[in-house]
């Protein structure tokens, strides 16, 4: 391919960012410029042929695109997002050219295989150009094709996939349709092929085969869901280490996580079910993450595992805009297993709301401007996400950025619910949670970030 054609593949790939798909898709804070958006372009496009999807034989991601566009969509200066490139850059692996071309007849023949990721890339890449992004998504990752295949050694099982090694496939397909961004769907696609799964037939035949039932007319929240499974002390695994933590929650609890998931009500044929759904899922992840994570006399730890939860949960409304109301409501499904398995291998934290919502505060601990005596608003706080999302730009966490834009976001859309919006739910102390749940988790991140400045992967046991 000559340079100029691989510019211009590079420009289709990579375009500037289109708004984003819906209202509630996180927006874009005031700073983009055009030197911000030439060094996003630089970052994205560079980063698409020098480095694999992987920065080690563990198969740990590399993070540069979602550091890039975290910066870009919080306002970050051009030169802020060229230097943690030059930093990010530091720890990757260099991309490889795929052993063969990967074609629908051998698509299943690599699945798994690192090595063969170009080719997944390449492989995708054709089949957006010639069906779209919507049919390429339904067909590949929620179609019961790419799931299981008699005979087949290597199953497919592409929603597994997609969802397994803390949502890294999703998040990144997530970027791309927040984004308008087909080289971020496209990476997306072909991690999720080379990703293994978290555990065999992590969702069953039976699960794709119930997806759509609706038994009952009664609402499940998935509060209820949570209350329940508080209460079951057979949902233990032993503290050893995240990783083996994690393995054991799959493989001696996934039937019974399934169970309680499936107490979940979702009606995708009910006008607003699906975005209310999401509503709940946003609620869970945030809570599991910042009330999970405090404790009234050791304070707050910020985890590493459960923070994925809530920065995944922010693609969510971005990913249903491209599904049908079936695959909407198996993409939900899923995430809740995967979420529910997560806080299970984490130690089950206990959701100690009224504890929480008491002790916690919703004010910077330093003002960012004090108001003069006869101002009216003497030390007051103009918006307390400001001087959050100031300072997590320029930290050098690649993470920070990410959970605080979530958090941001999260306190627009549904920071004004009052204290008894999930009055009724079976969790205890639901009652008083209210819309104030994002800032202060944001807050508790900052300062938990500024004295330990790195995330806690000792769980809660």
């Amino acid at each position: 391919m000559s340079p100029a054609a691989v510019v211009n593949e590079l420009e289709a790939l990579f375009p500037p960012p289109s708004c984003p798909p819906s209202a509630l898709a996180p927006q874009r804070l005031p700073g983009t410029s055009v030197e911000s958006l030439a060094a996003l372009q630089h970052v994205l496009q560079d980063n698409h042929k020098r480095w694999h999807i992987f920065l080690n034989d563990m198969k740990f991601h590399n993070h540069i695109t979602h550091r890039a566009l975290a910066l870009y969509a919080l306002g970050g200066s051009g030169s802020i997002i060229r230097g943690f490139y030059t930093q990010d850059s530091q720890r990757q692996l260099p991309a490889v050219e795929s052993p063969e071309a990967i074609t629908l007849t051998s698509f299943a023949d690599h699945l798994g295989d690192g090595r063969y990721y170009k080719g997944y890339v390449d492989f995708f890449a054709r089949e957006i150009d010639e069906k779209g992004t919507s049919t390429v998504l339904e067909e590949y990752i929620f179609s019961d094709r790419f799931q299981y295949q008699e005979g087949a050694s290597n199953q497919p099982e592409m929603l597994s996939r997609f969802t397994a090694s803390l949502l890294h496939a999703l998040i990144h397909v997530g970027h791309g349709l927040e984004f308008g961004l087909k080289g971020m769907v496209v990476e997306g696609l072909a991690l999720a092929a080379v990703q293994d799964v978290d555990g065999k037939d992590f969702y069953p035949l039976h699960f794709f085969a119930e997806n759509g039932q609706v038994t009952t007319e009664a609402d499940t929240h998935v509060f209820d869901v949570i209350a329940r499974m508080v209460r079951d002390e057979d949902l233990k695994v032993k503290n050893v280490h995240a990783l083996i933590e994690f393995k054991q929650a799959v493989e001696d609890h996934a039937a019974r996580i399934r169970c309680y998931a499936a107490q979940w009500t979702v009606n995708a044929t009910k006008k607003g079910e699906i975005e209310r759904k999401v509503e709940e899922l946003i609620w869970l992840t945030s809570a599991l993450y910042a009330i999970g994570g405090f404790d009234e006399v050791k304070g707050f730890t910020g985890e590493f595992f459960l923070m994925h939860m809530v920065t995944s949960s922010l693609f969510l409304p971005s990913l249903i805009t491209s599904l049908t109301p079936s695959s909407q409501a198996l993409l939900l499904r899923a995430y809740l297993v995967t979420v529910l398995t997560w806080w299970v291998a984490r130690g089950r934290p206990v959701l100690n709301i009224k504890s929480f919502m008491a002790s916690t505060s919703t004010r910077p601990t330093v003002p960012m401007f004090k108001g003069s005596d006869g101002s009216g608003f003497p030390k007051e706080h103009p918006n307390p996400f400001l001087p959050i999302i100031q300072s997590s730009i320029l930290n050098p966490n690649d993470h920070l950025p990410k959970i605080q834009r979530s958090f941001a976001h999260f306190s627009t859309v549904y920071g004004n619910r009052p204290a008894g919006y999930h009055k009724g739910t079976e969790l205890e102390g639901a009652e008083l949670l209210d819309g104030s749940l994002f800032v202060r988790a944001a807050l508790l991140t900052a300062n938990y970030m500024r004295e330990e400045n790195t995330w806690s992967v000792n769980g809660f046991f």
